[in-house]
């Protein structure tokens, strides 16, 4: 009953509005009530969704890898393997419709989350009308966990005081751990998130690994779940960062896989194939996709390789198997758990990645991964490959990736990589397991060759759970849903799919796909050619490593699909393709006067997060201000800390000398000076160069006047996604800027003489156009 069915309640009373009882002077004349709880159908299951980042079709044991992921194979032997399956060719559009059923620009992301163009399919966040998997699971009385990479929040929104409403809580999850970004170190990540808040660590303890501390959180938030409540189903969302540069693993991982891939690459994909083929998820006879040789995309014969090259080259895919193994064991620790809660026959489990294997390592790798990353008119003697200890590659000191020859390896039998519309870029493993809910026969071999796309995933679980979705959210009608429900061809292999066509859109490359055939486009990066596009035709039926191009042949289909694609572009928000060259940075403008103006920082402050504190440095001039309080010649520690292994600064005071410390993309440089007596403040200035370089100076101020203590000419500027780690005031936090100070003392932080230190950004010296093309570059690989 509503307070106006109730003739006791006055006319003027306020906050009875929407009572079911009845309301008298006193309770025993009232009679009380309790709104419904969220309910779930009967016998609810569990769903949880893995998904791996940057997994190629063929990385795991199911799908064709020499890799042993027993775990894996066992969700596939008690499951289904979707060999058809689609997504989109990055990171971000992936995650949005993957947890919306939304079209990727329709949800926002037509890019990855790391910029803001102003435009509507590039908002980059989630729209106020679109629901979330998890919201509709939590409204139907599910938990819902996240753990892992979320990489739905804009660079400028993961600070303080920013903008929430596309974090993980705010898009239905009760609890979420991990990392906002699109990658991350394994071993001192930059920033951790703990729901809404910056989990505040110094140091990472010893033995620290993330895939680890991640499988940790989600069986701690599931055991909990169960000690309070036996019956209530629950939503875990487990995104690795793994399998994204760079690339580090633990030594007892790696020693396991070495010396499996001496027979390098072109071997590799050969011996995958015919266990794809053996397996059924290929019929004999079907084509492998040759070697890429489009340049920039090719990858070299592995025979004409030097024997030092192999040598190194195996190096990096050994790295990547361990990781693959780490993220079987996590798979495994999860299974164990819910073996051990006996509600494994009643979880509908779901593995799958966000998008092919990359190219991102270039074409002969790198052991320095965010100078590799850096595209654009950089100085002709920038350094893509520090030339480090090659036992050092997968460990902690070390950022890298493989060489691209891997990465189609990894994508076998398919073209190309992520980033491109190609089947190397959107087609990838996809295993569901549901032993209640979707025994299988015998006879059945699990292997479902019909189309699906990433959108069908929300729908298809919602479907196999019973939950009805809301009409609204917020109280705003909720956005209709593009992907459907493919329950049927997982419960009849014969089942005709109900996903027959399908637009494809990332960096002006194009693809559309309608009822076995496939419309190709990969755009050559010349703005002027973005909207006119060169088409490629694919049987995919017969041809689904599309090496025949039939478009010849076919010019009525070409001019059919070419319209299709046309038609879907605008009605899902694709439009406008960028064109411009050395057009405006595709942020807000007021957003970076904003984080470019001087901040001051108090010792003890915890770390800035990554973009804020890039955003003082990148490109321009600077001063760093040091304040100091009665410092006197016994007080030591570092004085302001910017980066981590993979490039950064410092300044430090050690036995009386003041250090520079410059770490370019893992290769080290240290001058150091005496620090006067009676020193009162310490200034840091940084001259940027049109050629994207620093000449730095520090000086030292003491009542007497300011000294010159050290000087650092011509050192390349650390730009796109370095320093990678934000600023720190009195010590050297996470990962370490210089690892042979950290072995030696740790965080090393300052005295109480440590006052502050300020922060101010100068002239911006390098041309529009430079910087970005390197912006923009990293901006969109970094996913």
């Amino acid at each position: 009953m509503s307070r106006t069915d109730d003739s006791s309640i006055p006319a003027h009373a306020r906050g009875y509005d929407g009572f079911g009882g009845t309301v008298g002077r006193t309770t025993s004349q009232s009679t009380p009530w309790w709104p419904d709880e969220p309910s779930t159908p009967e016998r609810a299951p569990n769903i949880v969704v893995v998904l791996v980042d940057d997994l190629g079709y063929s990385d795991i044991g199911p799908f064709g890898a020499e890799i042993p992921t027993p775990h894996i194979d066992r969700l596939a032997d008690a499951g289904f393997r979707l060999s058809n399956y689609h997504t989109t060719p990055v990171c971000s559009p992936a995650r949005a419709a993957l947890l919306t059923g939304v079209n990727p620009h329709r949800a926002g992301y037509g890019s990855v989350a790391n910029s803001d163009p102003g435009f509507p399919g590039l908002r980059l966040e989630l729209a106020d009308d679109v629901l979330t998997l998890p919201e509709i699971l939590r409204e139907s009385g599910y938990a819902t966990f996240a753990v892992g990479k979320w990489h739905l929040v804009r660079d400028a929104d993961m600070s303080p005081g920013r903008s929430r409403k596309s974090w993980p809580l705010q898009r239905g999850f009760d609890s979420y751990y991990g990392s906002l970004e699109g990658l991350n170190s394994f071993f001192n990540p930059n920033q951790l998130i703990a729901d809404n808040s910056v989990v505040d660590v110094d140091e990472y303890p010893e033995g620290y690994y993330v895939t680890d501390d991640l499988t940790d959180r989600a069986i701690d938030q599931v055991k909990a779940l169960r000690a309070h409540d036996a019956d209530k189903p629950f939503f875990l969302y487990f995104a690795h960062i793994a399998m994204h540069g760079p690339h580090q693993v633990k030594d007892d991982d790696l020693a396991r896989h070495r010396g499996r891939y001496r027979e390098g690459w072109d071997e590799v994909r050969r011996k995958r194939f015919a266990k794809q083929v053996a397996d059924g998820l290929f019929d004999p006879g079907t084509p492998i996709a040759e070697r890429n040789t489009e340049p920039g995309y090719d990858a070299a014969p592995w025979a004409d390789l030097s024997d030092e090259q192999k040598r190194r080259y195996q190096r990096y895919q050994e790295v990547y198997a361990a990781l693959v193994d780490s993220v079987d064991q996590s798979v495994g620790r999860l299974l164990d758990l819910l073996d051990d809660l006996e509600e494994l026959d009643n979880t509908i489990i779901v593995f799958t990645s966000d998008n092919g294997g990359t190219a991102e390592g270039g074409a002969t790798g790198t052991r320095s991964y965010f100078s590799q990353f850096v595209h654009g008119p950089v100085p002709h003697d920038w350094e893509r490959d520090v030339p480090h200890d090659e036992d050092l590659i997968g460990s902690a000191d070390l950022g890298v990736h493989y060489p691209r020859g891997w990465g189609q390896a990894s994508n076998t039998p398919f073209r190309f990589y992520k980033g491109q519309t190609y089947a190397g870029g959107v087609r990838v493993p996809f295993i569901v397991s549901w032993p209640r809910g979707l025994p299988r026969d015998e006879s059945d071999d699990g292997v479902r060759r019909q189309f699906s796309y990433v959108t069908d995933l929300t729908p298809t679980l919602l479907d196999l759970a019973g939950v009805p979705s809301p009409q609204t959210r917020q109280g705003v009608p909720a956005a209709d849903r593009d992907g459907v429900s493919i329950t049927p061809v997982l419960r009849d292999p014969d089942a005709t799919s109900p996903h027959t066509e399908q637009y494809a859109e990332f960096g002006g490359h194009r693809g559309y796909y309608r009822d076995g055939w496939k419309l190709l486009s990969l755009h050559d990066h010349d703005p002027a050619t973005v909207d006119s596009p060169r088409w490629e035709l694919y049987d995919v039926r017969t041809d689904p490593a599309e090496t025949t191009d039939v478009a010849a042949r076919h010019p009525d289909i070409v001019a059919e699909l070419a319209a299709a694609w046309d038609d879907a572009a605008w009605r899902n928000t694709v439009f406008p393709l960028f064109d411009t060259p050395g057009a405006a940075q595709r942020r807000r403008p007021a957003e970076d006067a904003r984080f470019a103006s001087p901040v001051r920082i108090l010792a003890g402050t915890p770390t800035l997060e990554r973009y804020r504190s890039s955003r003082l440095i990148a490109y321009r001039d600077f001063e760093i201000d040091v304040e100091l309080r009665g410092w006197s010649a016994a007080d030591e520690g570092v004085l302001v800390a910017h980066g981590d292994q993979q490039g950064g600064y410092l300044l430090v005071v050690e036995d009386g000398a003041l250090t520079f410390v410059y770490n370019a993309y893992g290769r080290i440089t240290r001058v150091s000076g005496a620090l006067p007596s009676g020193t009162e403040s310490v200034t840091l200035r940084a001259d940027a160069t049109p050629h994207v370089r620093w000449n730095f100076e520090i000086r030292a101020s003491t009542r007497s006047g300011e000294v010159s203590v050290v000087r650092l000419p011509d050192a390349v500027q650390l730009v796109g996604m370095a320093p990678w780690t934000g600023i720190s005031v009195g010590l050297d936090a996470r990962g370490a800027v210089d690892p042979e100070l950290r072995r030696r003392r740790g965080v090393f932080r300052a005295g109480p003489g440590l006052v502050a230190v300020t922060y101010r950004p100068g002239a911006v010296r390098v041309s529009a156009q430079v910087r970005h093309e390197i912006d923009d570059h990293a901006a969109d690989n970094a996913d």
